[in-house]
């Protein structure tokens, strides 16, 4: 697949030919899926929980005879029908991780990847570099060519001053090329790679 290569403010750089075995599958939603739902799952902290019986600090003393006072058949005011008593089958501290093995982890972020080409979201940048971390000065440079929403992977360190200058800016999004997965791929309209990232990708994922 060959792509015109440009710089962030849409100057023209040359092209790249992006391997096919990575941006020209036929993409799979249901991989895309269960990609994204392992990571959701695996970000929740799980520290939700409520109190049950056994953590009231009530008497368990029996509210009253067993038989003859036309009462119901109570043991204890700690029980969940009590106003004050514990919460029956409550949340627990737990952790909301499931596996997903290797392969498909690596399937699924191909198939994302093939996704944004298919729909032709996919922009290739020489690099992503600034003389000056100057939010101002990027912002122009996408005004010219319409980024508004954007996934932006650079190599295996971003520069600090396109770093610096990128994160003052809504919707826009910078990561190493190490860092790379399918939510933050699939939450942004356009997904922009530099020549450094599409290299260490194609090593990475062939």
């Amino acid at each position: 697949m060959q792509i015109s290569v440009t710089s962030y403010d849409g100057q023209d750089a040359g092209s790249i030919e992006l391997a096919d075995e990575i941006f020209g599958l036929e993409p799979r939603q249901d991989l895309i899926f269960r990609m994204i739902r392992w990571q959701l799952a695996k970000r929740r902290a799980g520290t939700h929980a409520v109190k049950n019986r056994a953590d009231i600090a009530r008497t368990g003393k029996k509210l009253h005879k067993q038989k003859g006072t036309g009462g119901a058949r109570h043991g204890s005011r700690r029980a969940p029908q009590f106003i004050g008593g514990g919460r029956a089958f409550g949340p627990v501290v737990r952790s909301h991780e499931h596996d997903l093995p290797k392969k498909v982890r690596v399937l699924a972020l191909k198939h994302a990847l093939s996704a944004k080409a298919k729909d032709g979201a996919i922009i290739v940048w020489e690099n992503a570099s600034l003389l000056e971390p100057k939010t101002k000065l990027l912002k122009a440079g996408f005004d010219k060519t319409g980024l508004s929403s954007a996934l932006i992977i650079d190599g295996a360190e971003p520069q600090a001053n396109f770093a610096l200058a990128a994160r003052n800016l809504p919707r826009i999004d910078v990561l190493p090329v190490q860092g790379v997965n399918v939510y933050d791929i699939l939450r942004r309209e356009k997904l922009v790679l530099t020549r450094a990232a599409i290299d260490a990708l194609e090593a990475r994922l062939k």
